[in-house]
């Protein structure tokens, strides 16, 4: 049930994506929909959990090839770059985090998590840019801030070109970055 919803909130929207069309989508009735979530807002908080934890697995599998605090930051534009690679049906739409955060009104519990989602993502970059740089903290919360704009940046457009290109660009500026410190 949950899948058959993700596929639909990601390639259609949030609000436009009814109850009948994720029950159609899944095969079964709209009871048995009903039975596993109280709602549809509950169906969309628990596809925002599902979304940060697929982008955990994909990030913490890059993670393990990475030797140090470089590779731990090129790990997370890696798992942004899989994320994209992956084959949608009606195509890459950019972040599903973001694009379900654009439909939902200001103090939205699910904005919260989109929220909280992206700041791990940004305290992983600090946590790697700690390593490379041990001695300076500042720099690495500032260069984690900027990273983090790029990695979004670059999402944002591959998401509107419906490529993973821009992310691959911003993956190479970020190593060329960390070479230069």
């Amino acid at each position: 049930m949950l899948a058959a919803a993700a596929r639909r909130f990601y390639a259609d929207g949030v609000s436009a994506t009814g109850i009948d069309t994720i029950t159609a989508e899944a095969g079964v009735a709209k009871m048995s929909l009903y039975n596993n979530f109280s709602s549809k807002a509950d169906l969309v908080m628990a596809y925002l959990d599902a979304r940060h934890e697929e982008w955990l697995g994909l990030y913490r599998r890059r993670l393990e090839e990475a030797r140090d605090g470089r590779g731990g930051v090129l790990a997370v534009f890696d798992a942004y770059a899989d994320h994209a690679a992956f084959a949608y049906e009606h195509g890459f739409r950019g972040c599903g985090l973001l694009n379900a955060a654009a439909e939902l009104p200001a103090g939205h519990e699910g904005r919260d998590v989109v929220r909280r989602h992206k700041e791990e993502v940004e305290s992983l970059l600090c946590g790697h840019l700690g390593e490379v740089l041990p001695d300076r903290p500042e720099e690495a919360d500032a260069l984690a801030e900027q990273l983090s704009f790029l990695l979004e940046g670059a999402m944002a457009r591959a998401g509107l070109e419906g490529a993973g290109t821009r992310l691959e660009h911003a993956r190479t500026m970020a190593a060329n970055l960390l070479d230069r410190l």
